[in-house]
């Protein structure tokens, strides 16, 4: 299992990468979804979804939409125009992260 500090920096940007593929979710949705798709390596607590999600927010990024389902209000998030933009520039980011770091990690001998 990966160590939950690697991940910490990254939460927008698997948030919006997240409801760019999926579209509209809902929080515990959204926690289930990366747990899914990590194999249970990343664990997205409460703590840490809803200031990430409440920042995209007020950051224009996200839109919310607030339903009735089985007699709760459940708030539904999706990608506003800005945050699809967003979303390409930030995963543009992490791709050439990575690749510095698999650079630095494994140096092609010459």
């Amino acid at each position: 299992m990966a160590k939950p500090n690697l991940y910490k920096g990254s939460i927008h940007t698997i948030l919006l990468k997240l409801l760019g593929d999926e579209g509209r979710m809902y929080g515990y949705e959204i926690t289930q979804k990366v747990k899914e798709i990590s194999n249970g390596d990343l664990l997205i607590t409460e703590g840490a979804l809803y200031p990430a999600l409440h920042k995209l927010e007020a950051d224009g990024l996200l839109q919310v939409e607030v339903e009735k389902v089985d007699g709760r209000l459940r708030k539904y998030y999706k990608l506003t125009e800005d945050g699809a933009k967003e979303s390409v520039q930030k995963l543009s980011e992490l791709e050439a992260y990575l690749e510095t770091m698999q650079n630095l990690l494994q140096p092609k001998l010459i």
